[in-house]
């Protein structure tokens, strides 16, 4: 019986897969065809090694396949000639597994010299490609596990030198290549030297653009659940669920392929859905969600870990995600081009954004986590928690009225500058502690700006819209609740819930209810 995959390469026969035919059949049609050099560089676990492997499944027909990977190939550049024999032996072993001749293959084992061995090895790729019945194509994947090494990038200027001579004829060379990676090779001195951020000169700037979008549609997540459907018949409707990890996930391919496995393998039997008909529900995509949002996972590793290591980068998602800072998408932006490799960032209305709800949620715990000590050891509540939630639900009216009272306590003197860029990170910290390990938030990106901001909370699959604001005016204020009434309405929703923020120096502080266009506001506004 096949199952979710998250490591390593997907294996149709073995695992539910999304159909990516429409894409593999691009990559050949538009780059491979057409001879173009290129790199398919995406963050991690974002499926390309499992591109790679459909590709040469598709192109062994018709080319011989070079598949190398570097990803344990770190002796390769320890010196020229150990990559120049590291290389000759790898595609030995690819030209072994193909219809090529033997004595092809006896030529190409020859040894090179150490005093000129890469070009050398220019020479018998000239000479094999020359020789070979059938057009060579190079696919070399973890590219950048040891991109830092000048060794490297002298492989790469070969590969270039012999690519720009058989464009005028004087030379035979693989027909395309193809490197996969995190970093984009054109703008390898983003890795080789971060302090240097406009100096992005290097060998690969033959490439073509990859411009084919790798993250999964919606349709096509329902491609794998129609195979998973076809196994296991639990009545889900597919359309409705796959449209609901894509709103989760944007389509980054290892989150979708993570909560499927989940909602499959722990939600299902789980005390929330005790069967797989009921994990395939909207109340068994929300449980996996919190699931994966509180699991220890390489990606979410290699997420902080690069915070860290680019504080330029964490403070502009930091202002993004508290302030409603907005920054116009401009890809030459050295910081920008970094949040987009690294999946933490797109492009949305010509602004950058998180790049989907789960890793905004997970920015937004760790930059809490991270607040909760920094501001001022915010204090306690004076009562429990548990108060908020009442026969197992959580009691949301209650929640917000209790924070007024908290804030009024401990914020009540605080200055406009306060109010300003932490009066919602405190309303967040307060928040979070009560819902966490059952339900999920969010925040609304459609909404975010620097006076306005929906909070999307899902409490065992009843969700509640707080929208979270800062005092305009009344006119404003109105508009606000305006906002928050058609936004319920999308919802299907009669009860929101109205945070304002209010630095005026005789402002009126209190708990107010109205209604707005049918739908029941409460207004906390401290």
């Amino acid at each position: 019986m096949r199952r979710f995959h998250v490591t390593g390469n997907c294996v149709r026969e073995k695992h539910y897969m999304v159909d990516t035919s429409e894409k593999i059949d691009t990559i050949i049609t538009d780059y491979i065809q057409r001879g173009y050099y290129f790199t398919i560089n995406q963050a991690r676990q974002y499926g390309k090694t499992t591109t790679l492997y459909l590709l040469e499944e598709r192109l062994r027909e018709r080319y011989v396949i070079l598949h190398l990977s570097f990803e344990a190939a770190d002796e390769y550049f320890k010196s020229l000639p150990n990559l120049v024999e590291g290389l000759i032996m790898d595609i030995s072993d690819a030209l072994r597994e193909q219809d090529v001749s033997s004595e092809m293959i006896d030529e190409w084992n020859q040894p090179v010299s150490d005093r000129f061995p890469m070009r050398e090895l220019g020479r018998k790729i000239s000479n094999l490609c020359r020789q070979c019945p059938k057009e060579i194509i190079l696919m070399i994947d973890e590219v950048d596990k040891s991109s830092d090494n000048q060794i490297f990038l002298s492989f790469l200027s070969i590969l270039r030198e012999k690519y720009q001579k058989q464009l005028v004829g004087r030379d035979v060379t693989f027909q395309s290549v193809i490197l996969a990676g995190v970093y984009d090779i054109k703008n390898l001195k983003l890795k080789l030297h971060p302090e240097d951020e406009g100096k992005n000169n290097s060998p690969w700037n033959i490439a073509a653009d990859f411009l084919v979008d790798m993250s999964f549609s919606a349709n096509e997540i329902a491609s794998m659940l129609d195979m998973y459907e076809e196994d296991w018949h639990t009545g889900m409707d597919v359309r409705a669920i796959s449209q609901m990890l894509y709103e989760y996930t944007s389509g980054y391919p290892y989150l979708v392929s993570r909560l499927c496995q989940l909602i499959d393998e722990r939600v299902a039997g789980g005390w929330v859905c005790p069967d797989k008909k009921a994990a395939w529900s909207k109340q068994g995509v929300l449980e996996a969600v919190r699931t994966i949002l509180k699991e220890p996972n390489t990606l979410f590793d290699d997420m902080l870990k690069h915070l860290y290591e680019y504080p330029k980068l964490s403070m502009m998602l930091k202002n993004i995600l508290f302030q409603g800072r907005r920054y116009t998408f401009e890809t030459d932006a050295p910081v920008i081009q970094l949040g987009v490799m690294f999946g933490f960032l797109k492009e949305q209305e010509q602004a950058v954004c998180v790049a989907n709800r789960i890793f905004e949620t997970k920015l937004y715990n760790f930059f809490l986590s991270e607040e909760e000590s920094s501001l001022k050891e915010l204090p306690e509540p004076e009562y429990g928690r548990n108060q908020l939630v009442a026969h197992g639900m959580l009691q949301m009216e209650l929640v917000m009225r209790k924070f007024y009272e908290y804030f009024e306590s401990v914020f009540a003197q605080a200055d406009e500058r306060f109010l300003e860029e932490d009066g919602r990170r405190v309303f967040l910290m307060f928040l979070r502690p009560i819902i966490n390990g059952v339900g999920n938030y969010y925040i609304e990106a459609q909404t975010r700006d620097k006076t306005r901001t929906d909070v999307i909370v899902d409490y065992k699959g009843k969700q509640f819209v707080i929208e979270m604001k800062l005092w305009r005016g009344r006119q404003y204020n109105y508009d606000g609740k305006a906002q928050l009434a058609g936004y319920l309405e999308q919802y299907r929703l009669d009860r929101g819930y109205l945070l304002t923020f209010n630095f005026n120096k005789n402002k009126q502080t209190g708990i107010i209810e109205s209604i707005c266009d049918g739908k029941r506001i409460l207004e906390v506004v401290v």
